[in-house]
């Protein structure tokens, strides 16, 4: 299947980011059920990060076409802290602070140096 360029350059940042959902599933979202047994939650999170790596992986391969690996790397840091920010907020329920938000506007700041070029 051949993909447009336009598919070929956003393509990657879509699957991105549905795969840091899964893995902020698979990070964090055993939080919500410290009852449960550390291997049962291991073994879990293992099965839901698999889903992670079968969007992970095509991104970056798809992408590195037009992004280079720092840049794809980059994306996917920005990425995962926008879904984190929203995880923690919506499903942890802990609020978001104005240190963890400048923090997290400082890593915004470097990723765009990345971009720059």
């Amino acid at each position: 299947m051949t993909l447009s360029p336009f598919a070929i350059k956003w393509l990657p940042v879509l699957l991105l980011a549905m795969s840091n959902i899964f893995m902020t599933f698979a990070w964090y979202g055993h939080l919500k059920f410290k009852s449960s047994p550390l291997m049962i939650v291991i073994a879990v999170s293992w099965g839901i990060a698999f889903f992670e790596y079968c969007l992970a992986v095509p991104a970056n391969r798809i992408g590195h076409a037009v992004w280079s690996a720092a840049e794809l790397k980059t994306m996917q840091e920005v990425i995962t802290l926008i879904v984190f920010a929203g995880f923690s907020v919506v499903v942890l329920k802990e609020p978001l602070g104005w240190n963890h938000l400048g923090g997290f506007a400082l890593i915004a700041a470097g990723a765009a140096l990345v971009f720059r070029g």
